[in-house]
């Protein structure tokens, strides 16, 4: 995972002094526990979870809130401040700072979308197939969110057909029995056509 972390550290900055670093994929596939992970190899770095900018209305029509919210301060190296959506009193919370750190996480459904590309260092996919990674999602809510998954699923495979993140990413994220495995993705940017194997220890091997 240090091998990853040093990788993207060494990354122009893309959104004024910040490298942004997305972090999508189907949902249920992993990209908050992966994302979790490399923050803690970056030392740290902050990390914005769509599900703080989606809502029961808009799951994924934030596109307008996250820009001007997110990436507008933050483009200016000022410190962003966005409403993180509570999602079982279905309203925006008081706004949260997001400091222009190095590297910042984007991490959630839709984080490769057009609009936000432009803006990106890097685009990580969890590279699981949406119906495995909507099975282990169901699995994770329970009963209580069946309702909510069928209207997910839908909304996901809409958003998807329109405007996909997968061929666009530059690298693809496979969870294995221990760790990850990083591949090259189908935008072509990654210093190593390798295999990179990824782990929580200090270092990574090829």
């Amino acid at each position: 995972m240090h091998q990853l972390a040093s990788l993207l550290r060494r990354l122009p900055a893309s959104c004024g002094p910040v490298r942004l670093i997305g972090v999508d994929g189907h949902a249920g596939s992993g990209k908050s526990t992966f994302a979790g992970r490399l923050a803690r190899a970056l030392g740290g770095a902050p990390v914005l979870r769509l599900d703080d900018i989606a809502s029961h209305d808009e799951l994924f029509d934030w596109t307008e809130r996250l820009l001007a919210q997110v990436i507008e301060p933050l483009s200016h190296g000022e410190t962003a401040h966005y409403s993180p959506y509570d999602w079982h009193a279905r309203r925006f919370r008081e706004p949260v700072p997001l400091p222009p750190a190095p590297v910042v996480l984007v991490e959630g459904v839709g984080a490769g979308r057009r609009a936000l590309r432009p803006y990106l260092a890097f685009l990580l996919w969890m590279d699981l197939p949406r119906a495995e990674s909507w099975a282990r999602g169901r699995s994770r809510d329970g009963k209580e969110l069946r309702e909510f998954w069928d209207g997910w699923v839908e909304a996901e495979q809409k958003h998807f057909s329109v405007d996909p993140s997968r061929p666009f990413a530059d690298a693809l994220v496979r969870q294995c029995a221990k760790g990850y495995e990083l591949r090259p993705g189908p935008a072509g940017t990654m210093e190593t056509d390798q295999l990179l194997t990824l782990s929580e220890g200090l270092s990574a091997m090829w």
